[in-house]
């Protein structure tokens, strides 16, 4: 405002000389009008002087002018260093995370919002076969799978991919999509094979190992047999000891059958059919119901004649470990509820006990295999750890989920949700 103030204070003092030169010649007007024709000339060849300045990309430093000309050229200079300032610190930080990307064992590909290839690190060449020519291509064109272009569309940031490699079919890759601003996205894809390879060789123990344990339990299930017809029960001893190697035989008999059902569970592919729910929930509470010492225990209420699509076979084995362990770990006067209902757009099984409940810390890990929880009982309850891990595997196959609320003794409720997509 200072400056301005000075610029018209001398087109005011000129104006005032003008005035008093025309009261020797007159004429005042038109010298008002030349005194703003120069000055407006001089402001035009001002103006095309900090034009050509700007236009040779303002390297060199600014001339030197009064006034507000002067003032201009001062902030444009200033904020030319101090955005080159910037640059450079934006430049550093680039420069950095190129160098901490190309260094990480992922691939990393950043995609504009028609999918081009912005940028990929050193790792992407040989996991996701790119070369240097394909920057500026549209990734879809290079990587033609069908389950990676539906994926790639779709970028839901919570979805996770598993594909074999484009570059090399013996690479399992694990691929997961990050937007960010500007419709800009962030594809990282990594190497699981290894991880891969151990998952099989664990099935294969487990398949291998059940299968091979059930010829020798089958024969010392036999002799035990055996030998108990032969006991005329004249040693005590004898007795004890022969019913406790049967108990474990039996025992281990189960932990056996668990097994190659979760080997079952993760290699065989499943068959749908529509399955009658109440038919099917009537009978496994039958023979739940019937395992245990006191009948009735089971109350059954079905509020929902929705049906669903799956393997009857696989939840029927569900539904009956659930219902077990909620007998099991629950008093022997106390009954257990099974309701089958709909809320909204999901069909619910509620498998409902009044027994010792699950500490909070605990819920998360009880559908991990062989996990118990310690608990310090009158009596120990036996199993073999697998029931709900066989749950979880059978929910997921059928697009469910295992949903589970307690309170240290006053309960538990094990409730599958099952989607809208499964009703038949």
């Amino acid at each position: 405002m200072r400056i301005w103030n000075s610029d018209i204070l001398r087109l005011l003092l000129a104006a005032f000389l003008a005035a008093i030169v025309s009261i020797f010649s007159g004429h005042f007007l038109y010298l008002l009008l030349l005194i703003c024709i120069i000055y407006i000339v001089r402001q035009a060849i001002l103006l095309n002087q900090i034009e050509q300045w700007l236009q040779s990309g303002a390297k060199k430093s600014p001339p030197s002018r009064s006034g507000i000309w002067g003032d201009i050229y001062h902030h444009i200079f200033r904020i030319k260093k101090t955005n080159k300032k910037r640059k450079k610190q934006l430049s550093r930080i680039i420069e950095q995370f190129r160098k901490s990307t190309a260094a990480l064992p992922d691939a990393i590909v950043v995609l504009d919002e028609y999918d081009e290839i912005a940028w990929f690190n050193n790792a992407a060449k040989p996991i996701l076969g790119l070369k240097k020519r394909d920057k500026g291509q549209r990734l879809p064109n290079l990587i033609r799978a069908p389950a990676f272009i539906d994926f790639l569309s779709k970028k839901d940031p919570d979805a996770i991919l598993s594909i074999a490699s484009p570059a090399n079919a013996q690479i399992t890759l694990q691929i997961k999509i990050v937007t960010y601003e500007n419709n800009a996205h962030l594809l990282v894809a990594h190497d699981i094979s290894y991880l891969k390879n151990i998952e099989r060789m664990r099935k294969t123990f487990v398949d291998n190992i059940s299968h091979e344990l059930r010829t020798p339990l089958t024969v010392l299930k036999g002799y035990l047999e055996t030998l108990r017809d032969m006991d005329d029960e004249h040693s005590p001893l004898l007795t004890h000891s022969l019913q406790q190697m049967n108990n474990q035989t039996l025992r281990m008999q189960c932990l056996v059958d668990d097994l190659l059902i979760l080997a079952n569970l993760e290699t065989k592919k499943i068959t749908h059919q529509c399955i009658e729910i109440q038919p099917l929930l009537a009978q496994v509470c039958q023979e739940t119901g019937a395992l245990d010492s006191i009948n009735n225990r089971v109350e059954l209420f079905v509020d929902s004649e929705v049906n669903i699509m799956g393997n009857e076979q696989e939840l029927h084995s569900a539904f009956t470990n659930l219902i077990v362990n909620a007998l099991k770990y629950s008093p022997e006067d106390s009954l257990v509820s099974v309701r089958w209902y709909q809320s909204g757009q999901f069909i619910i099984l509620d498998i409902t006990d009044l027994g010792e409940g699950i500490a909070e810390l605990e819920i998360p890990k009880i559908t991990e295999r062989f996990y118990r929880v310690d608990i310090q009982r009158k009596q120990e309850k036996r199993g073999t750890g697998l029931g709900l891990a066989i749950v979880k595997h059978v929910l997921a196959r059928h697009n469910a989920q295992l949903k589970i609320s307690s309170q240290l003794g006053k309960g538990s409720c094990f409730s599958c949700v099952f989607p809208q997509k499964n009703f038949c």
